[in-house]
């Protein structure tokens, strides 16, 4: 299948080589040919350092690509998802599947990725989602990894299951878009959070209270969009969860440790080096709570660190002062 991936970071480069590995005519696509001309020429891109790309994937700046290809993966940024599938609307053929691998929310209309692309596609193409555990870095050198493959539509989320499912990339189906988008995007924010408490020096009890209390907090707003509470048990909701706020790979969890440590919030974002999802996915975070009456303490929190300016003692002090709460009133499960 011809296949063009859309964004050159790290993650989209481990996407495309996946994809090329697979026996697909894969074209990895960057927004500046300078971009792409120093990928054509180094054959390696620094965000996933030691991986050789083949003389086999191509490499362009031009969206021409997109006319011809069954399959579109959409991997820009979060804030760059509208934009980016304004531009390929006119291109796409009408029964390709797009796929969305960002992990985030629109920042102004505190929408899922999938659904800002729909709007854009006005109709065109059908629309799936591919996330969970997955660290470039580590999919780039075949290090085993399990993600769900999500779409209303099953018969688009078993394409994409084909095209990408290796022995080493295992795949599953869901048509919970909601549960798994949602997961995806917030545990960004709760990776920030256990990255912010590592800097401070807190120990392991207090990160495992920040995931297990924040996974409460993800699935209560997910089911209240209107996904469903197992999604979060899943890939894309505990399993991004523990290797999101546990690993050095992880933006998100490094840009918490900084600020942790004192750093300013846009210095720590400056010092990491690549888009910090969690930090427009907090304020959508606090934006929805607020919408749907949903108790987020730890995600609103991360909002006032964030956005407010508030000290992190002082906002971890509040989380502890909360008043006393019966566990199973509030459980996901």
């Amino acid at each position: 299948m011809k296949i063009t991936v859309l964004g050159s970071g790290g993650w989209g480069t481990a996407l495309a080589l996946l994809l090329l590995d697979n026996g697909n005519d894969a074209t990895l696509w960057s927004h500046r040919e300078d971009g792409a001309a120093e990928l054509r020429r180094k054959r390696e891109n620094p965000l996933l350092k030691g991986v050789a790309l083949p003389e086999a994937l191509g490499i362009s700046s031009s969206l021409e690509g997109v006319k011809e290809s069954g399959l579109v993966v959409m991997a820009v940024p979060s804030f760059a998802v509208r934009e980016t599938a304004r531009k390929i609307a006119p291109l796409l053929r009408r029964d390709a599947v797009v796929v969305s691998v960002a992990k985030g929310i629109e920042k102004d209309t505190a929408l899922c990725l999938s659904q800002v692309i729909e709007q854009e596609l006005q109709g065109k193409g059908t629309v799936a989602v591919l996330s969970g555990p997955s660290h470039a870095e580590e999919v780039g050198r075949h290090i085993p990894t399990g993600c769900v493959a999500a779409s209303r539509d099953m018969s688009a989320a078993k394409v994409v299951q084909d095209v990408f499912m290796r022995p080493r990339f295992r795949v599953y189906t869901n048509s919970d878009v909601m549960g798994v988008e949602l997961g995806a995007a917030l545990k960004n924010v709760l990776a920030l959070c256990c990255g912010v408490s590592d800097g401070m020096g807190m120990g392991d009890n207090t990160r495992a209270l920040l995931m297990t209390r924040g996974m409460t907090e993800m699935a209560r707003l997910g089911v209240a969009m209107g996904g469903r509470k197992e999604t979060f048990a899943g890939l894309s909701g505990m399993g991004d969860l523990i290797v999101t706020c546990t690993s050095m790979h992880s933006r998100n969890r490094r840009c918490g440790i900084l600020i942790g440590q004192g750093m300013p919030v846009q210095q720590a974002m400056k010092e990491v080096g690549a888009v910090v999802e969690g930090y427009f996915a907090a304020c959508s975070a606090w934006q929805l709570a607020q919408k749907t009456g949903v108790e987020m303490p730890v995600c609103e929190s991360a909002y006032a660190v964030l956005y407010e300016g508030k000290s992190v003692e002082q906002s971890l002090e509040q989380l502890l002062a909360r008043s006393k709460k019966h566990e199973a009133d509030e459980s996901w499960i």
